[in-house]
């Protein structure tokens, strides 16, 4: 079995894609994707998110929501907006945001890969999320959210998708927030081989994005398997829909925290506590941090810029992390939160939403203190899987997001 192989793709027919494409299924909220979706019947919104054509309050994980994405799709499909391609293919996907521009290549990922731990994960999952997104798995019979994967270099890669990614592009379209995304068939035997080969040579793939996605399609396969007494290990459930870009495009953002109290403290006490752990010097300006080890605070209408004591900054992989660092000297042991997936304390804001977000929550009152991030790098990202080891909750937010609708893998 390769690392990854060809799919036939489920995608928008010709000129269509710009009335299918759609944000992925869990960045927005279902009244939010009813905004979305208004006024366009072939948005993908209505298969990633179906609650939206059924009465408000309809039990998100309810068998109605699942049969509803399933006659969704088979609508789609029955109308002609939505084609199979005839044979399985490679293809180049390009997303434009602003100045940042990135190519990958779309790809069915082995799950057998996933499960000895050579395509990568750093993150916990929730069994729930998992639980929905089999359960839209097998009633779609297709894998329609893509898994953001990153591979180390691999230069001959990188040529063939810059010159996959030329001529006319089997879809092209900006979606609602003015980015834009395009695909490219690679139909060329030569190029599909060479593709092959150079990711079997590749050591790792590293999940960026993804994770329940990626286990839902590996408990999928698990599934099937057990069912299907003729199993040749061929099957396309033995593969999960990809996108995969060389590491050094993709572009991480910060993941901002905020927190609703001192934990008791005064503000000249909680002030003080820091110097424990941080040189603490106040700002004129917002502080954006420019390198490993530095953070913003914002509390009562003013900025400091705070700066980790050298001696402090480990060299485990997982507990150097900027991330970490906060949480082990100032989260737990000042303001008491020693459990980011549960405790309501705290909140997190996409680097997307600027500073001036964290300035809103304060300022509103909901929140009484916000701390700015530096970005998690794609290498520390890579070490912590290397090491086996998981990340803190929300430690990174990747931009821009994959679209959904532009391709999808039949399993069925």
């Amino acid at each position: 079995m390769h690392l990854i192989q060809p799919f036939a793709g489920l995608r928008p027919a010709a000129g269509r894609a710009a009335e299918i494409v759609a944000p992925p299924y869990d960045v927005l909220s279902s009244d939010e994707a009813r905004v979305r979706a208004n006024g366009k019947p072939w948005s993908f919104l209505h298969i990633s998110k179906p609650e939206i054509d059924l009465p408000a309050g309809t039990d998100l994980y309810s068998a109605e929501v699942y049969a509803k994405a399933a006659e969704n799709l088979a609508r789609m499909r029955e109308a002609g907006v939505l084609v199979q391609d005839a044979s399985p293919l490679y293809y180049a996907y390009r997303i434009i945001m602003g100045e940042h521009v990135q190519t990958g290549l779309v790809a069915a990922a082995s799950v057998a890969d996933y499960d000895k731990n050579r395509i990568r994960r750093h993150e916990l999952t929730r069994p729930d999320k998992e639980d929905d997104r089999v359960r839209q798995i097998e009633a779609l019979n297709a894998q329609t959210g893509p898994v953001l994967l990153a591979y180390p270099p691999a230069p001959d890669v990188d040529r063939i998708l810059a010159q996959a990614s030329q001529g006319e592009p089997l879809a092209d379209a900006v979606a609602d927030d003015g980015v834009r995304h395009t695909v490219w068939a690679i139909t060329d035997a030569a190029a599909i081989a060479a593709l092959t080969a150079a990711f079997d040579a590749l050591p790792a793939l590293y999940i960026a994005d993804g994770h329940h996605r990626s286990a839902a399609a590996s408990r999928v396969c698990a599934s099937r398997r057990a069912a299907n007494p003729a199993h040749t290990g061929n099957e396309s459930y033995n593969y999960f829909l990809s996108v995969i870009f060389p590491e050094h495009q993709l572009k991480i953002l910060d993941y901002n925290r905020v927190v609703t109290d001192l934990n008791g403290l005064s503000e000249d006490a909680f002030l003080a506590s820091l110097a424990t752990a941080f040189t603490v010097e106040p700002s004129t300006s917002p502080v954006k941090p420019a390198r490993h080890g530095e953070f913003g605070m914002f509390l009562t209408g003013k900025w400091y810029r705070l700066a980790i004591k050298p001696g402090l900054v480990p060299q485990d992989p997982v507990a150097r992390l900027d991330v970490s660092l906060l949480s082990d000297h100032l989260l737990t042991p000042i303001l008491g939160i020693a459990d980011l997936r549960r405790d309501k304390r705290i909140d997190f804001v996409g680097g997307i939403r600027g500073l001036p977000e964290l300035e809103k929550r304060v300022n509103s009152g909901e929140m009484k203190v916000a701390f700015s991030m530096y970005p998690t790098t794609l290498a520390d990202l890579m070490a912590v899987a290397d090491a086996d080891q998981i990340m803190p909750p929300k430690s990174t937010w990747f931009e821009p997001k994959l679209a959904d609708g532009l391709l999808s893998h039949v399993i069925g």
